[in-house]
Parts: structure tokens; C-alpha cells; sequence
């Protein structure tokens, strides 16, 4: 499954959706993840109110599960979870891209929680035990 952080420096999930330049996309699975692209974003981007600069993000992002920010809009969110895109927010902006990533790899390997199989059953990501996931 893809998942994407929005970041200021590639290390840390720092960036509110709506500003981000940059998004990093990764693929995560049972087996481990790897770095797939950098998207980037031009523009006034911290324009409060204009939900044009949305548009691009959320049609980058068509693709992934989840996306990882250190803030988001209403507005986004909802967008965001209309695409079946989960938004989640990062637990300070000092997290690490890479501690969430190795624990998404441990959680999809142990029993992950019921919002994640959720996010997993909307991307139609087959992952062994998921199949049968109780709402």
C-alpha cells in the first residue's frame, strides 16, 4: 500500500497538507517499505481559503492509503476521505517518517487496529488475515 507524509525535510512529518511542497510517497508491506517519489507543489500555497490549491494534492494522492500530515483542514480531510485516503495526524512535528514506517511494517505483521483494516479494505490491498474484518 502507498502511504504518503507531507514534510519540510524529508525526515520529519512537518508539514500541514495544505502548505506542503513536498509529499514523499512510500510503499509499505509485511515485508518492509521503500521511497517511491517526492510529489512537489508550486504556488502560494498558505493562500487561507482557497480550496483550488487542494485540487492538485488530493489527485497526486489518488493512489495512496493513508497520508501522514502535522496538521490538516476540514475541508481537506473530508476531501481527503471522500477519495478513501485516511488522513493522520503525525504526534508532533519532531515524529520521524521512518519510526511510523517501521511500526506500520510491525502492526500489518501483528493485528492491525480496525481503522487501519478499514483503510486496507478500501484500497483493496489483500493482506493475509484481513480478508475477514469485522466492522
Amino acid at each position: 500500500m502507498k502511504i504518503a507524509f507531507t514534510t519540510n525535510d524529508r525526515t520529519h512529518i512537518n508539514a500541514h497538507f495544505g502548505w506542503a511542497k513536498t509529499i514523499d510517497v512510500y510503499d509499505v508491506s509485511t515485508e518492509g517499505y521503500q521511497f517511491l517519489e517526492t510529489l512537489r507543489f508550486d504556488g502560494d500555497l498558505k493562500e487561507d481559503g482557497n480550496e483550488d490549491k487542494l485540487v492538485p494534492k488530493i489527485e497526486a494522492l489518488y493512489d495512496c492509503t493513508i497520508v501522514y500530515v502535522s496538521a490538516i483542514g476540514g475541508s481537506a480531510a473530508a476531501r481527503l476521505i471522500k477519495k478513501k485516503i485516511t488522513p493522520v495526524k503525525a504526534q508532533s512535528e519532531e515524529q520521524e517518517i521512518s519510526d511510523v514506517l517501521n511500526k506500520l511494517v510491525q502492526t500489518l505483521n501483528g493485528n492491525p487496529p480496525p481503522w487501519l483494516r478499514k483503510a486496507l479494505q478500501q484500497c483493496n490491498t489483500n493482506f493475509d488475515g484481513l480478508d475477514d474484518v469485522e466492522e
